[in-house]
């Protein structure tokens, strides 16, 4: 089994470059045209994940609790 450690020099580019699409997609939302997102239920999952992820004492379910949360989508 790998030590924190490892798996954080091993996973973080790519932990890196996921965060950074996932702030341009953010940013291309808050750029569109139209009427804002902010009251689709989609938008409202997204932000509970980041408050997820965000959250230091979630412990070590993140994944699952994450899958919990979008296995609602319709």
């Amino acid at each position: 089994m790998l030590t924190a450690e490892q798996v954080l020099t091993k996973e973080y580019l790519e932990a890196r470059c996921m965060l950074v699409e996932l702030a341009a997609i953010l940013d291309r939302c808050g750029r569109s045209e139209g009427e804002p997102v902010t009251g689709d239920p989609r938008w409202q999952q997204l932000q509970d994940a980041l408050d997820l992820l965000a959250d230091r004492s979630s412990g070590d379910d993140r994944a699952e609790r994450l899958l919990r949360l979008f296995s609602d989508v319709d």
